[in-house]
């Protein structure tokens, strides 16, 4: 899973209105763009990585939507991974590992739960201007 995100070869980008229908449709679309890139829907992966995608744009409508009416889920795969990240304009940028042991840590326990015990990685990029961030999962194929 050594694979940079600039070279997978395989990209799809979904803007959402950060209400709750938006958690359903980024889950549809990722089942779509999987099937479409080879990726069959029984491979032990996916069930877990859309779980991971439907904690992690659910947090996004709970607790971004405040300031960030839109988020947007960003898809990619290769051979070897696949990587997905959801992007919102809230500058809080939580703590992924410290949910791994913290308690109450609801959704992004059980994210990081879920990652780490398939051998992927997660990470928080804030943006530029401090406003916003997407949190990126990558995961082994």
């Amino acid at each position: 899973m050594t694979a940079q995100l600039e070279a997978l070869p395989y990209r799809h980008v979904l803007t959402l209105p950060a209400e709750p229908a938006a958690v359903r449709v980024a889950r549809e679309t990722a089942e779509q763009a999987l099937v479409e890139w080879g990726i069959g829907l029984r491979h032990p992966v996916v069930d877990p990585a859309l779980l991971i995608l439907s904690e992690l744009v659910t947090n996004s409508v709970r607790h971004a939507a405040v300031l960030s009416p839109q988020l947007t889920v960003i898809y990619a795969a290769g051979r070897d991974c696949l990587a997905f990240a959801v992007h919102d304009r809230h500058p809080y940028q939580p703590p992924l590992y410290a949910s791994v042991t913290g308690t109450g840590a609801g959704g992004l326990g059980t994210v990081m739960e879920l990652t780490l015990g398939l051998g992927g990685t997660a990470v928080v990029r804030g943006d530029a201007d401090g406003r916003g961030k997407s949190i990126w999962i990558t995961l082994p194929l």
